[in-house]
């Protein structure tokens, strides 16, 4: 299984490559400079393409950030700080993801999370109520909710909601 030799670009053809690969979806300048790094630009001619990208808005690490956090919280439904972690991880800035991080409703954010937790109670077969709560717990956390609302909705769990007169 021999790969065919990699292709390597001269400036103007990997810029025109890469604004294609950056007009598709948005892109973090991690992922650009790897990309142009596999095209076999030095870092110079990586770094004049990428201020370029920056400066046409095909580059916006903000912009990037919000996307990433609408994306992964409402269709992922992940928590938080898996949204940062994952946003660190990519090389995002401090001030991005605070940025990012506002795309996120306080109350809509609660309510993904009993709703995760209500689906998965259901689903699970845990029978003993320790073990299972234990389940609940790592399963939200791993989606990355913070240990104080999982505390909480996990405490509010089967209980019925007070009528109002």
């Amino acid at each position: 299984m021999n790969q065919p030799p990699k292709k390597f670009y001269t400036p103007p053809e990997a810029l025109q490559k890469i604004a294609a690969f950056c007009a598709y979806q948005d892109r973090n300048q991690k992922e650009v400079e790897e990309k142009l790094r596999s095209y076999g630009l030095d870092e110079d001619e990586a770094g004049e393409i990428i201020i370029r990208l920056s400066r046409e808005k095909l580059l916006d690490e903000e912009r990037y950030a919000k996307s990433f956090v609408r994306g992964k919280y409402r269709l992922k439904k992940w928590g938080r700080r898996r949204i940062v972690q994952d946003l660190k991880f990519k090389g995002i800035s401090e001030y991005c993801i605070k940025q990012g991080l506002k795309e996120i409703d306080g109350d809509e954010y609660y309510q993904n999370l009993v709703e995760l937790l209500e689906k998965k109670d259901r689903q699970e077969k845990e029978k003993n109520p320790r073990a299972r709560r234990q389940k609940l717990q790592l399963f939200l956390t791993a989606k990355g909710y913070e240990a104080d609302l999982i505390k909480i909705a996990l405490d509010d769990l089967g209980k019925v909601p007070e009528e109002e007169d």
